[in-house]
């Protein structure tokens, strides 16, 4: 009984294990399909895609300022929370720091996405 449950076991996976080979080959027509296509860009063309400078620059500026402003709860947390004057000092250079920063990208013009 234990044997013939074991054999009824291997072959099953055997069985499983071919059928999942046959149904996974892949033929010489499904070779671009199976390429690796990313973020928009063709893998068969050249390989020096026209990139937006401008974009990049607009997705960096996104990042820091959202990173910055992620770091703005738990300051205000924390003012709430301890209610001390020098986490208040802090508190108003960091948004200082902040708004100089993105004054200085307003008037470089990095925040305008035409030029």
């Amino acid at each position: 009984m234990l044997i013939s449950m074991v054999a009824f076991i291997v072959l099953l996976s055997f069985i499983l294990l071919g059928l999942s080979l046959m149904l996974s080959m892949k033929g010489v027509e499904d070779r671009e399909k199976s390429s690796p296509y990313e973020c928009g860009f063709d893998g068969l063309l050249s390989a020096r895609a026209p990139f937006s400078l401008r974009f990049f620059l607009v997705a960096v500026i996104f990042v820091v300022f959202d990173v910055e402003i992620a770091l703005l709860v738990p300051i205000i947390y924390s003012l709430w929370f301890f209610k001390t004057s020098i986490g208040l000092v802090s508190s108003v250079l960091f948004l200082v720091i902040l708004f100089l920063g993105l004054f200085h990208e307003y008037r470089e013009g990095s925040l305008e996405w035409v030029n």
